[in-house]
């Protein structure tokens, strides 16, 4: 169960697989178009990470749904779960409350990502 959550998370942010739009669920956030290229720790760690989807659009357009959503703290623990996926099941049963904190910001992060960097 925690192996497929976490893949599930993982997933969500590094292949981006869903339909993008822009309605009052995203705060007017435009998910219709990917934003341009950025290069970052989230994008440096979705490289490294070794996987199929991997490449520099989609790990640029990820880093740059990162810059805009995620504080830079925010992205040091993000890009920390593409090396050591057992932090993510960690962080996200914390009882700590930055944790709590932090996972809330990470979903929305992960779904804004799936939706904005789709077929890359």
């Amino acid at each position: 169960m925690t192996r497929i959550l976490l893949g599930t998370m993982l997933c969500l942010t590094l292949a981006a697989c869903g339909g993008g739009r822009s309605d009052n669920r995203n705060k007017g956030y435009n998910t219709t178009v990917a934003p341009a290229f950025a290069a970052g720790q989230v994008a440096r760690a979705c490289m490294a990470s070794g996987r199929k989807a991997a490449n520099v659009q989609l790990c640029g357009c990820v880093q740059a749904v990162a810059d805009r959503d995620l504080r830079g703290s925010d992205q040091s623990m993000a890009a920390s779960f593409f090396s050591d996926p057992h932090r993510a099941q960690e962080i996200r049963q914390s009882d700590n409350p930055r944790h709590e904190e932090f996972w809330k910001r990470y979903k929305i992060f992960a779904e804004r990502a799936e939706q904005t960097c789709t077929g890359l």
